[in-house]
């Protein structure tokens, strides 16, 4: 077994314009400071991570390793998350998603795929260049309009949307692979990849790509109203990243998992800093560590009532708390008989 390394925490959340928050050795020292070990980057934002120079330059990712290692802290991954969604948006989301890309590019949908697509290229340039082995993401979403459907689906839809998925992701796992690094989708609700079945639709169509796998992030399932413990069991071999984020369902009269379009603070299910939701978290990193995850336990502060700094320190202290140091050895070693194959055999009365 693999003890978990952390507490780090994903800084999207925590970027803003005033310091300590408006660079990266601003940010790492705070984070140092909350008790975190590591951080985990976003890169659509160049005042904190320049996501194309990191592609091209090792002077510049040295420079980077440096600042984070001045201030006491590791670099765990990068995070495409915003160009992952352009990889793949219906049209439906055209307006609300073109604040994800440069200016120039909004109202063009295909020059904003390109450029999507591009970056998810230059990140795993990046991550090379930086020695990391694993990558976040969103998968975008095609399908996720005809989710609940009526009219029914033509026959056909969803697995065309599927398809064309995998023709767009296809050439960017095998960069991740040249790469040497995991790329882990996030199971999201708004992806079309955001369960179990719709993570195996898409490997099924990439002919189960070594570099395809899953963040795990237990709060959307439970808001899905998932077993996020066994999830763990099935897919674990493919689990190569975890977000911890915790997260509560309180089953309504008059709402559903849908949120009946209601702000967050109004909903059945919300996320919530850790330890204030129902997520069991000791068993959440029991089975992570049985199945021999040893990658980052990484905070994702998400939470519609408490203050996110306060969350960020509460929540270093709660991955380290709940981080398990495996042991080398069986607990009953001690009552070893030292028997050897004659003997073993002799017991059980083969000769």
């Amino acid at each position: 077994m693999k003890t978990l390394k952390g507490p780090a925490l994903f800084l999207a959340q925590f970027v803003g314009e005033a310091p300590p928050f408006n660079d990266l050795a601003g940010l790492a020292g705070w984070a140092a400071g909350c008790g975190f070990l590591g951080v985990q980057l976003p890169t659509w934002n160049p005042a904190v991570f320049d996501l194309r120079l990191a592609a091209e330059s090792d002077d510049y990712c040295d420079e980077v390793r440096g600042i984070l290692a001045g201030q006491g802290v590791a670099l765990t991954e990068l995070s495409t998350h915003l160009q992952g969604q352009l990889v793949a948006a219906h049209p439906a989301y055209d307006l609300p998603l073109d604040g994800f890309a440069p200016p120039s590019l909004r109202g063009d949908p295909p020059a904003r795929t390109a450029w999507a697509t591009e970056q998810l290229h230059l990140a795993a340039r990046a991550s090379r260049r930086l020695g990391l082995t694993a990558h976040a993401t969103f998968s975008g979403g095609l399908a996720w309009p005809f989710l609940y459907p009526f009219p029914q689906r033509p026959a056909g839809l969803v697995e065309e949307a599927f398809d064309e998925l995998a023709r767009r992701w296809r050439p960017i796992l095998d960069s991740f692979d040249a790469a040497g690094t995991d790329l882990c989708f996030e199971l999201h609700p708004s992806e079309d990849l955001h369960d179990g079945v719709t993570f195996e639709m898409l490997l099924r169509r990439v002919d189960d790509h070594p570099r395809c796998n899953i963040l795990y992030d237990p709060s959307h399932m439970v808001l899905q109203c998932m077993d996020y413990l066994g999830f763990i069991d099935i897919y674990h071999s493919r689990i190569r990243m975890f977000h911890a984020k915790d997260a509560e369902y309180v089953p309504s009269p008059r709402q559903g998992v849908y949120g009946g379009y209601q702000p967050w603070i109004d909903r059945a299910g919300r996320f919530r800093s850790l330890g204030d939701g129902q997520i069991d978290f000791a068993s959440v990193f029991s089975k992570l560590a049985q199945h021999d995850f040893d990658g980052w336990a990484v905070l994702e502060w998400e939470c519609c009532l408490k203050d996110g700094e306060t969350g960020a320190r509460e929540g270093a202290a709660f991955i380290r708390d709940h981080i398990i140091p495996v042991t080398a050895r069986a607990f009953d070693d001690f009552a070893a008989s030292g028997a050897d194959r004659p003997t073993n055999r002799r017991m059980l009365g083969l000769g």
